[in-house]
């Protein structure tokens, strides 16, 4: 890959994708799989009220292939294109890993938003459509998500139906009113949230497959010791990863140096592999 390629990826990677706190959907794909040479498969997938999800699906070397699908849940903004650099070091380590837009972002169907709210119930609903295509077309795979920030909330609400294997988080919300309240005292934003928010403690309890946590000690809004207490369950296979940055840094911070396409998030992956073979599911 030329090199102004990947410096072009890293720029719009490390600069424009974290940090929202709430929607800021991007319709324009500014990277895409053709334009960083990956090799993927398109298929947009119908949810049952009718909103059209667009996905891209990567296959991982043969050689390398773990029989383990991962779908991955981005944060508040941008769209899957932002986050291709994840994907990529998913797959360099063999899993295949889906990517999905929520309606609203992408080329999924339109949605109407509140930009000052920080989600809706229908992304999970949009995700929840992307995981049983996926079960269905490799059913003998173990299926987990990778989620980012907002994207926790809409991870943990599908894997609280018990429709996962496995769950990794980073910056992961474990209550959304205290998120909306460190916003404020962060950014003096006043941030929105849907009625249904009121219950995502309740179905955080819920969520019974083993879970992974990635957590930046100087993360203001979803804070270290959030993550201490979601994984402080004995009755639960969860495990922490505690890095040195703040909210969603850890794909970045734990890359082998220089940061290249091929290096990024490669630390990142490594542990989610330890932690699914420590699991009995890798």
């Amino acid at each position: 890959m030329a090199t102004w390629k990947v410096l072009i990826g890293l720029c719009l990677l490390l600069g424009a994708t974290p940090d929202a706190w709430a929607l800021k959907p991007d319709r324009v794909y500014h990277q895409t799989p053709d334009s960083l040479g990956l090799a993927y498969t398109a298929r947009v997938l119908k949810t049952p009220d009718g909103a059209a999800i667009n996905t891209w699906t990567f296959v991982p070397a043969a050689a390398k292939n773990r029989h383990t699908t991962v779908v991955l849940a981005y944060a508040d903004a941008g769209n899957m294109g932002s986050f291709l650099y994840h994907a990529n070091a998913l797959s360099q380590a063999g899993y295949q890993v889906v990517t999905f837009d929520y309606r609203g972002f992408g080329q999924s169907s339109d949605f109407a938003m509140n930009p000052s709210q920080l989600y809706y119930p229908e992304f999970a609903e949009d995700l929840r459509t992307v995981v049983r295509a996926a079960r269905r077309q490799f059913p003998q795979q173990k299926l987990g998500v990778v989620s980012l920030s907002m994207g926790t909330i809409v991870a943990a609400t599908v894997a609280a139906e018990g429709k996962l294997d496995f769950l990794v988080g980073d910056g992961f919300v474990t209550n959304p009113q205290e998120f909306i309240g460190r916003v404020k005292l962060a950014k003096n934003k006043d941030v929105l949230l849907p009625a249904a928010a009121s219950q995502y403690p309740q179905l955080l309890a819920k969520v019974k497959c083993p879970m992974l946590v990635f957590s930046g000690t100087q993360d203001q809004v979803t804070t270290l010791a959030d993550s201490q207490q979601l994984v402080a369950r004995k009755d639960r296979h969860r495990e922490l990863v505690q890095f040195e940055g703040g909210h969603m840094a850890g794909f970045a911070v734990l890359s082998r140096q220089p940061i290249s396409f091929q290096t990024f998030g490669d630390l990142y992956v490594e542990r989610i592999s330890a932690f699914l073979s420590k699991a009995g599911l890798g």
